[in-house]
């Protein structure tokens, strides 16, 4: 089996109920990685697999949501998809607070559980891709100088070359040659390809324009 394709961490303290969960998942191709408790998982967990996680919810020691937590706060971007005997509204909520994909009630439904881990990988897939873009674009935006940001923020707000001089009292002159020089940098060709590649890299996803990439 590929080594590079997705993998499905399941932690769950009932042996049977692991076994079965795990032969489901393998005989539909799958990689999984099976534990018995969240420490044992944590101690093996490779925070650069794509994939998803299946936790039960409730285990000696550390329980399914306090993993999910920790793995929250240590901004771990892994799907979680939960699983419990115990049909508690509750515990329901507060998983999906924490960002769990699914909350699926033992015994589990086998379709129920390969549509959850189906959506869960495929949303890390394509949180995996826009961070690798996101990165990318942040790169190219930190070859610009100060200035050079100011006159970006302006050209993407839609303001022209006259408007722009006007705001940061330049001449219209120095701002086209500005202009020219994070076309260049920036290796767009379009103002809606300088458009998008600024969106992808501003501040939402960590990037000031006016400073740069924030420190990970």
């Amino acid at each position: 089996m590929d080594a590079l394709s997705p993998l499905v961490y399941l932690i769950d303290d009932d042996d049977d109920v692991r076994e079965a969960l795990a032969l489901l998942l393998r005989t539909m191709g799958m990689r999984v990685d099976a534990f018995a408790d969240p420490l044992s998982f944590l101690s093996a967990f490779d925070r650069n697999t794509i994939g998803c996680l299946i936790v039960d919810i409730r285990m000696p020691g550390m329980t399914g949501l306090q993993l999910q937590q920790r793995l929250l706060d240590e901004q771990c971007d892994l799907p979680v998809v939960v699983i419990t005997g115990h049909g508690d509204l509750n515990l329901c909520r507060r998983a999906f607070k924490a960002g769990a994909v699914e909350f699926l009630i033992k015994p589990v439904d086998e379709e129920a559980l390969l549509d959850s881990v189906q959506k869960a990988v495929t949303q890390h897939i394509r949180s995996r891709r826009q961070q690798t873009l996101t990165r990318e674009a942040q790169a190219r935006l930190s070859k610009l100088t100060d200035r050079e940001n100011e006159i970006l923020v302006q050209i993407v707000e839609g303001l022209s070359n006259k408007q722009i001089a006007r705001v940061l009292d330049l001449s219209p002159r120095t701002v086209e040659t500005h202009r020219a020089n994070i076309f260049a940098k920036l290796e767009t060709q379009s103002l809606a390809e300088l458009v998008r590649l600024y969106l992808t890299g501003v501040s939402e996803h960590g990037y000031s324009p006016l400073s740069g990439p924030a420190s990970p």
